[in-house]
């Protein structure tokens, strides 16, 4: 025993002399399982995370097809991520290590890649069966002679099948598809006929281009309809033509902060009206003829009402509801003298004059504007009004011959509104033209928006002429002069 107790010994000090060594190589080989954790092996699916709020499938395609061809896409909205599926692994390798070394866009803004833990992207059931009534069409566009706009795809398509959306995309010429699209925006690109008031992209640097069959249907009054004859149950077709059979489409409303977003004078879905409801108008600087000189540019005001009840907020009765739709889609969460406009549908079908009272200013509280020339789409050269957003720029005409700029700065002055930065003159057609036009441009959008909301329809009287010159302005397509 006691020769055996020695080697016992060294036998067991062996042991706990290599624990050390054996935890050490446990915890890098721990270290090393997580390093593989994160090397997900490669997959025809990538996951894109970091995306903007307004991306969708076709921004995705038009940005990553140049890895290879893209056989699916898988919106996550919510999480700001997607799937895309491309025909090989190859592909997405490409995708994945160029993310990897350099920046990669989606619609202007980094993206980043990985390589999805699934092999394919789950479709829809019976999406790849061809007998399954798929509602995809894709329409390939070869070596287009003209701006492929929403508009021109809408006219075509719509009198031969119902269309819900439209998305156009850039690849290999123009292709779009008419499904159930995530369209975000409605613009040129893409457009959601079930809710006509989704609002453009801000910050969008597209050019709108004019569209070969005319403008879109939802600009359109007078000669702006589309060339194409309409189906009898399109809700574009014209007030003065037969709308029996016209389409609900449900509207979208605006969200507000009051406690009045559903209140009795909101619209339910489906609904219509020829009623605006706009809150969030200044208690002081505005009244019924401010509220008219801002959507005058949308179309015919035919009353305007402030209501006692909730300060602040009005009703505009315009001349239908395809007016009110302009104004909605156009002035909602526009700012006017510091604070944010909330413009919707009313549930109320006309604008009676109760209640009339004062106004901060002194003005009255109610005013009818049925009878004035100053409407814009009821004369015979309605067809020359061009409904543009809110921009910095203002178009000016039927002003004096003699007016000059520093005259216009005065009147700015003198009405307590932005002073533009720069002025443009238009060549007058004729040696003997008795009115003056041109453009301002201020330093914002907001600008813009108070010099017109006061200027527009001023009265400006010139020596040894009976008849006071009405100054109009609208808001104009260039950017900048």
């Amino acid at each position: 025993m006691s020769v055996a107790v020695p080697a016992l010994q060294y036998k067991y000090t062996s042991i706990l002399r290599s624990i050390p060594v054996f935890i050490v190589s446990v915890l890098f080989s721990l270290q090393e399982v997580a390093e593989d954790g994160h090397r997900i092996p490669p997959s025809p699916v990538v996951h894109v995370r970091g995306l903007c709020d307004a991306v969708v499938e076709a921004d995705l395609v038009e940005a990553l097809d140049k890895f290879g061809n893209i056989c699916y896409v898988m919106m996550m909205p919510f999480k700001r991520q997607a799937l895309v599926e491309f025909d090989g692994v190859e592909s997405a390798e490409r995708c994945v290590s160029r993310g990897t070394s350099e920046a990669v866009c989606v619609a202007e803004q980094q993206a980043f890649f990985n390589f999805s833990t699934s092999q394919r992207i789950t479709r829809p059931t019976n999406a790849d069966d061809p007998a399954s009534g798929n509602k995809v069409l894709l329409l390939s566009i070869q070596n287009p002679l003209y701006p492929i706009t929403t508009d021109v795809l809408y006219t075509v398509c719509n009198p031969v099948v119902h269309v819900l959306r439209i998305v156009i995309f850039k690849r290999n010429g123009i292709q779009a598809m008419p499904n159930r699209l995530n369209v975000v925006r409605n613009d040129n690109s893409s457009w959601d006929y079930t809710k006509p008031f989704a609002l453009q992209r801000e910050g969008g640097k597209g050019r709108q281009r004019q569209a070969i069959l005319g403008e879109h249907p939802s600009n359109s009054y007078g000669s702006h309809c589309p060339l194409l004859p309409l189906p009898a149950n399109c809700r574009y077709r014209r007030r003065s033509e037969e709308m029996q059979d016209m389409i609900a489409y449900p509207l979208l409303l605006p969200k507000t902060s009051t406690s009045y977003s559903s209140s009795s004078h909101f619209m339910g879905q489906g609904a219509s009206s020829s009623v605006a409801m706009v809150s969030g108008l200044h208690p002081a600087k505005m009244n019924c003829g401010c509220v008219f000189n801002l959507f005058c540019l949308y179309g015919n005001v035919e009353k305007v009402k402030f209501m006692k009840s909730v300060p602040g907020t009005a009703l505009v009765e315009m001349g239908d509801e395809y007016a009110v739709d302009r104004a909605v889609t156009h002035l909602n969460n526009i700012k006017v003298f510091g604070q944010k406009l909330n413009v919707c549908v009313s549930k109320q079908q006309a604008v009676i004059p109760s209640q009339v009272f004062e106004l901060a200013d002194g003005c009255s509280s109610y005013q009818d504007f049925g009878l004035t020339r100053n409407n814009r789409f009821s004369s015979a050269q309605s067809s020359r009004n061009i409904i543009q957003p809110p921009a910095a720029v203002l178009h000016f005409y039927n002003a004096p011959p003699t007016l000059s700029q520093h005259q216009l700065h005065e009147l700015c002055a003198e009405r307590n509104v932005p002073a533009f930065t720069k002025f443009k003159v238009f060549d007058a057609k004729s040696a003997g033209s008795k009115t003056l036009s041109g453009l301002l441009e201020f330093d914002s959008k907001t600008e813009a928006v108070e010099a017109l909301t006061v200027l527009n329809h001023h009265q400006i009287r010139i020596p040894n002429c009976s008849n006071p010159f009405t100054l109009k302005l609208c808001f104009s397509t260039s950017s900048h002069l």
